[in-house]
């Protein structure tokens, strides 16, 4: 069936392409990568920070006022440390996602352990015993996991969108050229 999108199938393919090299070349430089999304979240924290308190100041009679200055000012501070220090923000991001992982880890285990009369059940245990595992592990091996965990979840993720539009784009291709039945 002929729509719009099948006959720009190319264009999805070649984002796709865009999308799955990029995503090797950050792979490739998962370190510079880490850095600079730590420095861009910096610069979007502190950007944040600064309208927050602009409009703390504009709306004068907000009762929430002074919550909306002192939550300003510490995106800007901590915006401030990320762009100043993006070796040790990126240290502090991977911290949190590794205390992320451990506590979902934890959950799922406690869960599949109570559903332990449902098929399957183990699935869910085991889904969180590598949770815990790998949040440990990145926890273990920090500064070195900080430094390259950021870089490589942008490069698997540019790999994993690469892919899935190269696979649209070609489906898309596909429905262009099958005939409509009768």
């Amino acid at each position: 069936m002929e729509t719009p999108f099948t006959q720009r199938w190319g264009l999805f393919v070649g984002l796709g392409v865009i999308s799955f090299g990029l995503g090797i070349v950050a792979w490739v430089d998962a370190l510079a990568v880490s850095l600079a999304s730590t420095i861009l979240l910096g610069v979007l924290l502190f950007v944040a920070g600064t309208i927050q308190l602009v409009h703390a100041f504009v709306v004068r009679d907000w009762s929430g006022r002074f919550m909306s200055i002192l939550g300003g000012a510490l995106y800007i501070l901590a915006g401030t440390m990320m762009m100043e220090e993006p070796t040790t923000g990126s240290m502090v991001i991977t911290i949190f996602i590794s205390a992320c992982l451990v506590v979902s880890g934890i959950g799922r285990i406690i869960m599949a352990f109570q559903q332990r009369g449902l098929q399957g059940w183990w699935l869910i245990g085991l889904g969180g015993l590598i949770s815990l595992l790998v949040g440990v592990c990145l926890y273990v091996t920090l500064p070195w996991s900080g430094l390259w965990l950021i870089g490589t979840f942008v490069a698997v993720e540019l790999i994993a969108a690469g892919i899935g539009w190269i696979q649209f784009g070609l489906a898309l291709r596909q429905a262009a050229y099958i005939p409509p039945a009768n």
